[in-house]
């Protein structure tokens, strides 16, 4: 099979996700990300419903389970450590607020990055500059100096995409902040954390403090929450966001303290807005978005991984199945996805609400025991069709891959 020539702007998940049924589908690909190496750690990110189902389709279930953290649930504590609820991870069939597929992003990156190295080209440490679209291609400027033409050009790049404001005008447009901030950084285990993902909420100020277990039994991942309406910290410059969470965090409570002290010497600090981006078009000519650059849900949906999951299959299938026309892909490709976003974005919205200071102008918090929010519930996590591209090229079965050779095309 011969295929037009895609380039992907990012190599964290949604990237190689694409990557993969791609290159499947008989596109030639090419993956660009700035940074000089897959990024490791990263906080917990899970896969539910219909997520599962796509990562069976890779063939690649086995090996995403290999990486797992192994959560076998959570406790809620007081702030003398006091269990108050708890949730395991084979609740509600294992899609549950723990769930059964529970991962560090860069692990999973690492197992779609060893998946499709040897058939994609990876670029690393160079980024799109420049480019400029006609009725047959893009050309397109790389950072290094490089000069190429590609059919379509997708950006899977993230919350703050460099291609997206290139090409569809500037954050802000886009960016919904949700009024909350979160942050995450691996520290030794001197806790005793065995299995058990542990949180301490404080509901007077809205923040809040976890610690989860992660596969090297000998560090844990830990998380901040902390309300700000007005976060306005540059998400590159990591010292003045340790600034932030220090003041921020203070007088806490619980191991705060104790997690605070490791600051300085984590590798792998991490702060943000919890945001979400809200697009009428995903496309643009020969340029679409997929992932947290098109429709991020935000970390407090618990789907952000689901969504980039399920929509680079049907990003790949929708394209390949037009004949790699973009307005014809890209087109299929967001009507098949916008309800299911919309409802996994509400997600989001609620958990964030749920967690606002309590005040005479606050909403009220959601009622999550409610029918109507388990319906939510139900159509963000398998509320949407996975076709199975009858007739469109899929070059692993056509090569009987031993792998792949039981999923579905």
């Amino acid at each position: 099979m011969s295929g037009p020539k895609v380039l992907v702007a990012g190599a964290s998940i949604a990237g190689p996700a694409l990557a993969h049924w791609l290159r499947r589908r008989g596109a030639e690909v090419t993956v660009v990300e700035r940074a000089p190496e897959l990024r490791p750690g990263g906080q917990a990110v899970d896969a539910r419903g219909v997520a599962k189902e796509v990562i069976g389709r890779m063939g690649l279930d086995a090996a995403v389970r290999a990486a797992c953290t192994d959560t076998a649930g959570a406790h809620t504590v007081d702030a003398d450590g006091q269990v108050l609820e708890t949730f395991r991870a084979d609740d509600d069939g294992g899609d549950g607020f723990i769930a059964d597929i529970e991962i560090l992003r860069g692990d999973l990156s690492q197992v779609l990055y060893d998946d499709t190295r040897d058939g994609v080209e990876y670029v690393f440490g160079d980024r799109i500059a420049g480019l400029a679209q006609d009725v047959d291609g893009i050309d397109v400027v790389f950072a290094g100096g490089d000069r190429r033409r590609f059919a379509l050009v997708v950006g899977a790049d993230g919350l703050h995409s460099e291609l997206r404001a290139m090409v569809f005008g500037p954050h802000e447009r886009f960016l919904r902040h949700l009024g909350h901030v979160l942050a995450f950084y691996s520290v030794p285990n001197e806790f005793g954390l065995d299995r058990w993902l542990l949180e301490h909420q404080d509901q007077e100020t809205g923040r809040s403090a976890l610690l989860r277990p992660i596969q090297d039994a000998t560090r844990a991942m830990a998380m901040f929450y902390f309300p700000s309406a007005d976060f306005d910290v540059d998400h590159r410059d990591v010292a003045a966001q340790k600034v932030v969470l220090g003041e921020r965090m203070a007088g806490l409570g619980w191991l705060t303290p104790d997690i605070l002290a490791h600051l300085d010497d984590t590798p792998d600090f991490y702060l943000d807005q919890v945001a979400q981006v809200v697009m009428d078009r995903w496309s643009s000519g020969r340029v679409g978005l997929l992932g947290d650059a098109a429709y991020s849900s935000s970390p407090m949906s618990g789907q952000g991984t689901g969504l980039a999951l399920v929509g680079a299959y049907l990003l790949a299938g929708e394209l390949a199945a037009a004949g790699w026309d973009p307005d014809t892909g890209f087109a299929r490709y967001e009507a098949r996805m916008r309800s299911f976003v919309e409802a996994n974005q509400e997600i989001g919205r609620l958990n964030a609400r749920s967690r606002d200071v309590p005040g005479a102008d606050a909403e009220p918090r959601p009622d999550f025991a409610s029918a109507w929010f388990t319906e939510l519930v139900g159509r963000a996590i398998n509320g949407i069709e996975l076709p199975d591209y009858t007739g469109v090229p899929d070059s692993a079965a056509l090569a009987g891959s031993p792998i792949t050779s039981s999923a579905k095309p």
